[in-house]
Order: structure tokens, then C-alpha cells, then sequence
């Protein structure tokens, strides 16, 4: 039943003007209160700065003109365009054995066509998104805090060096001076950052896509692609302090946190990342309905799944060299993307850049 009733709204959607209409007001609505977010609008600047007229760097609910223009005729002209065979994935986890849901796919989507130029899950579908460095600042002093992001270009999900950059990202840590374990984190940042009181709050992130294709590495098996190694994604961190004063002295420190990470890293702190990795990938798939968004993002954007266990092998395998070695490669004297927001008037150019006053990290 519950594969019928996908298969007819994917099909069979009426689109009534009365339900765009209701579902326009919950969009406008919905993009009023992400304004609000600061952290959101902080990274939605990085995009489009670090991807600038490109894709990538769009919002995902776009400019209000486009939302109270959509008409039924956009939605059609999508749905018929981008609602085709190659493009999907069902995906079922729990109580169903795969040659049962194999023949409720055949049974309920054999209408669905495929598109003229079938694309390959996992295989590039378009140019190679071009990572600019750039900065954008956007000062606001009724904003009693200076809300910073900064990031290099990263890797992309099928990148060899995808799971050496989020441990990369673990060693550098997440660190809110409002958790009562502030002090005790393991991150060198988070201690330093906690003892001479840099900040509220800061966050590692590592955010890959899709639109990639693949090289071999001797950590993962091959992906069904023979595309060249495409990369779009951002790897940085996320400031937010209070101490306007002392906005240098801050992007200072975590910038030679990063710079640290291309000469040395610890087997301990490497250790200490890896499991945290593994068990923040684990308990994310808490029940059948992340079990089953897993796979389907996974099929989507690499073409197979990698199993908790295959994830498992491949973090424990990395070393303090293959840290050493994202980071050389990857943030060692590479361009960077700046999104400022708030009371930033401390925000200097060349304090973002400690090791030089070009726009790159030496």
C-alpha cells in the first residue's frame, strides 16, 4: 500500500491552484523565519560568495520573486523534465525483503520513463562547480554578536579523502561555552578558545555534494564511474562571538589550528576524532527512516551504499599522514571564502589571512 500511494502522488499529482496557493504562503512563511537564523543566513552568503552565479550558490528556497511567481505550469514543466526513472531511488529498510519491493517497483512505477540522456547514479551531470575566494560582509551593529563563517574548498562525497576530512573536521571540534563539558571537549581549539574566553560558540562543519565524479583510492571500492574527480563542497568553521574586540585574536587561533593540522596531528587526537566519527555516523541511523534516507542519499549521489560496517573499516584506517595530507592539499595555501555578519566592524582583511597578506594561507 505504502509503495502504491508513493507511486501515485509521484504520478498522478493533481496540483490544484488552491493547494499552490496555500503551499506559496507556507514557502513565504517558512523563508521569513530562516531570515531570522542567523547561522543559516551566515552560510547562505558563503555559498553564494564561495559559488558566485552558479548553482551552488542559490539558496534552497530562492529569492521571494520566484516564490510568488511559481505558477502550475513551472511545477509541470519540472515534474515532467526531472520525474523520470534514472532520476529515482525507492528505497525500503525494515520488515521487507528486496525481491518484494523489486516487484511492487515493476508493478507500480513500469510508467515511469526514463529521461532522453539517462544520467548514471553517482555520475557527474554537469561542469565542475568553480570554488572562488571571495568575502562578503554584511554589518549589522543592532546585532550584539559578530557571526563569521570561513571555508576552503573541500571534498566532494566521492572524493577518497571524504572521511579523512570529516575527521579532520572532529579534530578541529565544535565547542559552546554554554555545555557544561565546555572545558573537557578533547579539541586543542575548544580549550583555548574556552580558556581566554575568544568566544560563544564555534563549529566545524564539512559539507560535500554531489556533482562529482570519481578517482580510485586504495580505502574505498570503486564507484561505478570512469568520470574524472570533480570537487564541490566546503570545509571550514563557523564563529560567533560577543567579544568584538577580539575578532582577531579569535580567527587568529583557528586559522592556526588549520595551518597545524598540515605539519602535525596526534595519534591520540586522531583516535579521539575517528571514534567520535563513527559513532555520530552510527547513531544518525536510529531507525528505519534515517536507515532508509542513508541509502537513498548514498545510491543518489556515489551510485551504492556503504554498510555501517564497510564505514566503520574505512575510518579506522586513517592515519595522522592521511590527515597531514588532506590538509596539505586541501587547506595548506588554498584560496578562502568569507561570509561576515554582525557588530563586525573589528573585521580586518588581513586578520583572516595570519600567514600573509594575500588572499591565501601560508
Amino acid at each position: 500500500m505504502s509503495v502504491e500511494i508513493l507511486a501515485d502522488i509521484l504520478q498522478n499529482s493533481k496540483l490544484d491552484e488552491s493547494a499552490i496557493e496555500r503551499e506559496r504562503d507556507v514557502i513565504l512563511r517558512e523563508q521569513e523565519e530562516v531570515d531570522k537564523q542567523l547561522e543559516e543566513v551566515v552560510f547562505d552568503h558563503l555559498h553564494a560568495t564561495a559559488f558566485q552565479g552558479q548553482p551552488l550558490g542559490r539558496t534552497i528556497l530562492g529569492p521571494k520573486e520566484n516564490i510568488l511567481s511559481i505558477s502550475r505550469e513551472d511545477l509541470t514543466d519540472y515534474i515532467s523534465t526531472n520525474y523520470k526513472a534514472d532520476r529515482m531511488v525507492l528505497v525500503g529498510a525494515g520488515g521487507i525483503p528486496h525481491e518484494t519491493l523489486v516487484a511492487l517497483a515493476e508493478k507500480h512505477f513500469s510508467g515511469v520513463k526514463p529521461s532522453e540522456n539517462p544520467v548514471t547514479p553517482g555520475s557527474a551531470r554537469g561542469p565542475k562547480p568553480e570554488f572562488i575566494g571571495s568575502e562578503v560582509r554584511l554589518r549589522d551593529d543592532t546585532i550584539p554578536t559578530a557571526h563569521i563563517a570561513i571555508a576552503v574548498e573541500g571534498v566532494s562525497w566521492k572524493d577518497p579523502q571524504y572521511f579523512t576530512a570529516l575527521v579532520a573536521q572532529a579534530i578541529i571540534g565544535n565547542w559552546d561555552r554554554a555545555m557544561g563539558n565546555a572545558p573537557h571537549l578533547g579539541s586543542k581549539l575548544s580549550s583555548f578558545v574556552h580558556k581566554h574566553q575568544l568566544a560563544n560558540s564555534f563549529m566545524s562543519f564539512s559539507t560535500s555534494y554531489s556533482d562529482t565524479g570519481y578517482s580510485h583510492s586504495p580505502l574505498i571500492p570503486p564507484f561505478p564511474s570512469s568520470a574524472n574527480l570533480y570537487t564541490s563542497s566546503l570545509w571550514g568553521i563557523y564563529l560567533v562571538t560577543d567579544k568584538i574586540t577580539r575578532i582577531d585574536d579569535l580567527v587568529h587561533f583557528a586559522l592556526r589550528e588549520w595551518s597545524r593540522l598540515a605539519q602535525t596531528v596526534t595519534e591520540s587526537e586522531v583516535e579521539r576524532a575517528k571514534a567520535q566519527l563513527k559513532a555520530s555516523l552510527l547513531l544518525s541511523l536510529d531507525g528505519t527512516t534515517a536507515v532508509a534516507e542513508d541509502i537513498g542519499r548514498q545510491i543518489i549521489t556515489t551510485g551504492r551504499r556503504m554498510n555501517p560496517a564497510e564505514i566503520e573499516r574505512v575510518v579506522g584506517q586513517i592515519t595522522e599522514k592521511d590527515v597531514v595530507d588532506f590538509a596539505q592539499r586541501r587547506i595548506w595555501d588554498q584560496d578562502v571564502a568569507i561570509s561576515a555578519l554582525g557588530s563586525i566592524e573589528g573585521v580586518c582583511l588581513f586578520f583572516f589571512f595570519p600567514f600573509s597578506l594575500c588572499p591565501r594561507m601560508r
